[in-house]
């Protein structure tokens, strides 16, 4: 508190040394202070009022509820935005799950947004069309701290390159790492160890071990109640998606790809999905599958795990906490990370879909839209810069970083805090972790020496540990096996009028093949998927491309 009074009063100080006057015509003008020639966290004296508009889900209200003292628009986050950026943050509305993407489609349909809207590129691109936001070139250039400019930078030019419509910056991407989202195998060793089986090393081995773990009774219990792979009714989910099964043949759904050519092509209806999705619909018909999948979504599809009836999971290095939920009701059940494997036996490609796909964009006349910019500055100064207080904004016993209105962060953090813990239990020295790095490596150690009863430490070992889930996301990249998507820019004119469309064409036939329609239904998706606009998609992507190229 003492610091934060010591810097308010010198941004006062500041402030009134750099009395700005309006430009001549413009008495409305409201002048924005600089602080020490640096704008990027000057404060607004009066303060200013900034609205947006959230989803509020079960996660975000039980946060609250364990917060004594806090809410949506009084937390700790809020009072850091007034007290240093004078800032006042308030929602217009909130509402869970569907019913906010009605809303907030209704809004942007009749053009009523709030100061500063959440949106994705689709969307992005129909409030620039319509005329709704402000153009954030030249107030990104200014307001943005070299922090913020090297955290939205990590992921390439590609989430700035969405963003921009005409030549024009028109929101600020919160970018999303892609290469924490690899895909990985999480399988039951306590069920291999009991089966006398060894790890896969091909998609053959993964294959009889799913069958093995279906017909061999591998909880011992005397029945046949256990499925080799999970599944949920969403193929794409970035855990218990059956499509991330798909890359063990080199077939990449969901992303573009280049070709033998030079050329981008869409990913999902090359040859080798239907290969895939052969193999998948074989080990449905052999039972390996919950035979009511497809009617369940992730929370329904997660309790099979808990109830120890799964054995191999496809999922991200945070899978290791839905995993977890099995020692609940048997405290011997035992999961590890592999790297996902391929038909041949090489190390596979792992594809990497471009992940940036949430963007503030600001009102079409508030008298501030550097405020937004300010916003993502203070965030990432409070809990990855020179003055964070990460275990006070980021993460205590709960993930308070969800308070703020925005939660930009280092792209790459959780794979550089394995780094940085791998080289603190090889060297013996502590010194050099950082914040984050610190708190994961506590978690785990409180783990280690038997004192965590309710074993969440468990988790955070089983993704930081030595052999743990970034330890091969770590190999992934040294070993060059990632696939990073090609398409990078906004959506295409036609994208925005038929990629739903395509979408929706491409789930149907996938699962409809899986639950047991002839294979060849395939192909005909394929022409469908043309004839559709995907060949006008297909030529959009690629001028773009050529673009870019030159």
């Amino acid at each position: 508190m003492l610091t934060a009074l010591i810097v308010l009063s010198a941004l006062s100080a500041c402030e009134n040394e750099n009395n700005v006057k309006p430009p001549e015509g413009q008495e409305n003008y409201t002048p924005v202070p600089v602080t020490g020639g640096d704008p990027s966290l000057s404060r607004y004296d009066p303060p200013i009022e900034l609205s947006f508009v959230r989803e509020v889900g079960e996660g975000l209200e039980g946060l609250i509820a364990d917060l004594p003292g806090e809410t949506l628009e009084d937390n700790r986050w809020t009072r850091l935005d007034a007290e240093m950026l004078g800032i006042k943050i308030k929602y217009d509305w909130t509402a869970k799950g569907d019913l906010y993407r009605q809303k907030l489609g209704a809004s942007i349909a009749s053009g009523h947004i709030p100061d500063v809207v959440q949106v994705n590129a689709q969307q992005l691109r129909e409030l620039s069309n319509a005329g709704l936001i402000e153009d954030l070139t030249d107030v990104y250039e200014k307001y943005a701290s070299p922090l913020s400019k090297k955290v939205l930078g990590e992921e390439g030019d590609g989430p700035f390159e969405t963003a921009t419509i005409d030549g024009k910056l028109m929101a600020i991407p919160q970018t999303s790492s892609s290469i924490e989202d690899s895909d990985l195998l999480w399988i039951r060793t306590d069920w291999l160890k009991r089966l006398g089986l060894s790890p896969p090393k091909t998609m053959n081995d993964l294959l009889a071990i799913s069958k093995a773990f279906t017909e061999k009774d591998p909880d011992n219990n005397g029945k046949d109640d256990t499925y080799g792979i999970a599944a949920t009714k969403y193929l794409g989910d970035p855990v218990m998606g059956l499509i991330n099964l798909m890359a063990g043949y080199d077939a990449f759904p969901n992303i573009w790809i280049k070709d033998q050519q030079g050329k981008l092509v869409y990913g999902g209806i090359q040859p080798e999905v239907k290969t895939a999705l052969k193999v998948i619909q074989e080990m449905y018909e052999q039972g390996q599958l919950d035979p009511e999948f497809a009617l369940k979504d992730g929370d329904k599809a997660g309790k099979l795990i808990s109830e120890g009836r799964i054995g191999i999971i496809y999922g991200e290095q945070w899978a290791s906490f839905l995993v977890k939920t099995s020692r609940d009701n048997d405290p011997n059940a035992d999961w590890q990370a592999y790297p996902i494997v391929s038909a041949t036996g090489k190390a596979p490609k792992v594809p990497l879909k471009f992940n940036t796909n949430t963007f503030f964009a600001v009102r079409k006349g508030y008298e501030h839209p550097e405020a937004i910019v300010k916003l993502f500055n203070l965030h990432l100064e409070k809990n990855w810069g020179k003055t964070a207080e990460y275990e006070k904004y980021y993460n205590t016993t709960y993930p308070v970083w969800q308070l703020s209105p925005v939660t930009p962060s280092p792209t790459r953090k959780n794979l550089e805090a394995f780094r940085q813990i791998e080289t603190a239990r090889k060297t013996g020295d502590n010194d050099n972790l950082k914040d984050e790095a610190k708190y994961i490596k506590k978690r785990m150690d409180f783990y280690l020496s038997g004192d965590d009863v309710g074993e969440s430490g468990w988790g955070w070992y089983k993704t930081y540990g030595p052999t743990g889930a970034f330890s091969i996301i770590d190999q992934y990249e040294k070993n060059n096996q990632l696939l990073y998507e090609s398409f990078v820019g906004a959506p295409t004119d036609t994208m925005i009028d038929k990629q739903q469309i395509l979408n929706d064409l491409q789930d149907q036939t996938y699962m409809n093949i899986i639950l047991g329609r002839p294979i060849d239904d395939f192909d005909q998706f394929v022409r469908d998927w043309y004839k559709l606009g995907g060949d006008k998609i297909t030529d959009e992507v690629n001028q773009w491309y050529e673009q870019r190229r030159y």
